[in-house]
């Protein structure tokens, strides 16, 4: 997990789109703890609240660029898969706004937060308690 988070971070995609991305995760897994954190980050990172607070109605906001909305959508989608299907026109859709191989480092992010997720939310991880590293 560790591994394929320090990946991530240093893979080239946008601070602020893997902030959203992993906040939207966690917002449809109910990881608190992972809300907290990653909202937490994203303000640090330059994030507006008005952003933050519409995230999980980020459909009918005019709030997000054509690739946010992209990575929000396969977002739910890799989160959701065991509920649906990844959808072809999903891939044609996020295609448009991602290489190859930034919707592969983009399913490594979402892959990475629904993990934590699953280990924050068991584990009883307790949302406020964290503190962003000193930089």
């Amino acid at each position: 997990m560790a591994g394929i988070e320090r990946y991530v971070r240093s893979c080239g995609l946008e601070h602020t789109l893997l902030e959203l991305v992993k906040t939207r995760a966690s917002q449809i897994n109910h990881c608190a703890y992972c809300i907290d954190m990653h909202t937490k980050d994203a303000r640090a990172g330059g994030e507006t609240e008005q952003r933050l607070y519409a995230l999980s109605a980020w459909r009918e906001t005019p709030f997000f660029t054509p690739r946010e909305r992209a990575a929000l959508e396969w977002t739910e989608a890799l989160t959701l898969i065991s509920a649906n299907d990844v959808p072809d026109d999903l891939y044609t859709r996020v295609r448009e706004h991602f290489s190859e191989e930034e919707i592969v480092n983009l399913s490594l992010a979402i892959i990475g937060i629904n993990g934590w997720n699953r280990l924050a939310i068991p584990f009883r991880s307790v949302p406020g308690s964290y503190e962003r590293p000193a930089r």
